[in-house]
């Protein structure tokens, strides 16, 4: 493999850090001089960052880069889309407040709407004007998203939404979410699970949608269960045809799984944070052999996975399907969010448990809330039992008694 950059590759990273240059310090200095230490409500505060910050990228249209030029993207392409990822975590930027909306709802609302709706949706997810969630999971349908249940019935004008959302993230905060209904409730007994079912847009504060957030074990509320009870959706929020929804999740999810190789920079800026500060409150972990052995595996295993992202990504270019190297790379992936969140707390010894809101903890204690809160990696993006499942079957081709339930 060819690992050079293209010049329009080098061109693209080269204009992005002299962007930041110029404009994260500024962002990150007025943030600090306007922030409250006093807030107790830490996670309203990082929306509120994360929103100003892509109003900021936006200014110089690097909040949506693969999005088309005409839309307020720059068209990036899947490579450019690494090396974006790449230098934000480089420089530790802040998030975005429409991760959801920017990486899979914005370019499926670009795909499949109607004129009249891109003009509707797409500002609101592009200036951070709105924040916007993605419905797909449900309470009875397992780990198969084929076996959802949740029907949207058509009646006149409106369809009629009865069911439940479960593990919906930031619905709570949301006014917009693309969701999946069933429309066609025939379809499961019938052995077509796959068909009748049909995205649509729905605006949270729809009378009869209720979110009740679901606490999690770092004490945050970032997940929903989303409740339907006779809601009235009007046929216009339909994104695309009746029973083409199947179509619209496989596009959303495809943005979502080659956003794995971003996710793994992620992680290897962490893993040099996490030194850094162990540097300064826990030298002696640094000279520890086991730990610096677990680092050094860590490391590799990292750079590992970014390879085969990029692998993955080589066929996207191409035009071919990139399997199995997608759903192997999102196997490491999990693994790897675990393995640097516990390699975190024992390289900061005592202070890697101090949690926010106490004068030493390290980086507001980042590093003990990520070692429960990465627990989710072995679920999101699809669970790693699916994934295991899906490999063996079609990858490996296993026997079926030897595949994992």
């Amino acid at each position: 493999m060819d690992f050079s950059l293209a010049p329009e590759d080098e061109a693209f990273r080269d204009e992005l850090r002299a962007w930041l240059d110029e404009n994260l310090p500024p962002f990150l200095e007025k943030e600090q001089a306007g922030e409250d230490e006093d807030d107790q409500r830490p996670n309203e505060r990082l929306q509120r960052r994360r929103q100003a910050w892509q109003k900021v990228l936006q200014t110089g249209r690097w909040a949506a880069v693969h999005w088309p030029v005409e839309h307020g993207g720059r068209a990036a392409t899947p490579m450019q889309r690494v090396l974006y990822s790449e230098v934000m975590a480089e420089y530790r930027a802040p998030g975005i407040f429409n991760t959801n909306g920017i990486w899979q709802i914005g370019p499926m609302i670009i795909t499949w709407g109607t004129d009249d709706q891109r003009a509707r949706w797409l500002p609101s997810i592009l200036q951070a004007d709105e924040h916007w969630c993605q419905g797909f999971s449900e309470p009875d349908a397992g780990n198969d998203l084929a076996n959802l249940r949740t029907t949207a019935i058509l009646d006149g004008d409106h369809y009629v939404v009865e069911g439940q959302k479960i593990w919906i993230s930031t619905a709570h905060l949301a006014k917009w979410g693309l969701f999946l209904l069933r429309t066609d409730p025939t379809a499961i007994e019938r052995g077509a699970k796959h068909e009748g079912i049909t995205a649509f847009i729905l605006d949270m504060d729809t009378p009869g949608i209720e979110c009740r957030p679901i606490r999690d074990m770092t004490g945050e509320e970032m997940f929903n269960e989303v409740y339907f009870t006779d809601a009235r959706i009007p046929v216009g929020c339909r994104l695309g045809g009746e029973g083409e929804g199947w179509m619209v999740a496989m596009g959303t999810l495809g943005f979502e799984r080659v956003g794995i190789a971003s996710q793994l920079s992620t992680l290897g800026a962490d893993l040099r944070a996490v030194v850094e500060a162990a540097r300064s409150v826990n030298p002696d972990a640094l000279r520890d052999p086991i730990l610096a052995e677990r680092l050094a595996v860590a490391w590799t295993e990292i750079e590992l996975a970014k390879l085969l992202s990029l692998r993955a990504i080589s066929r996207v270019i191409k035009n071919e399907r990139p399997w199995p190297e997608v759903q192997f790379a999102k196997l490491q992936w999990s693994s790897l969010a675990q393995e640097v969140a516990e390699l975190a707390v024992d390289l900061l010894g005592p202070a890697g448990v101090l949690g926010r809101g106490g004068p030493d903890a390290v980086d507001r204690g980042k590093w003990v809330r990520l070692y429960a809160f990465q627990r989710y990696s072995s679920i999101g993006g699809g669970s790693t039992e699916v994934q295991k499942n899906i490999i063996a079957d079609r990858a490996i081709k296993l026997p079926g008694h030897a595949r994992l339930s």
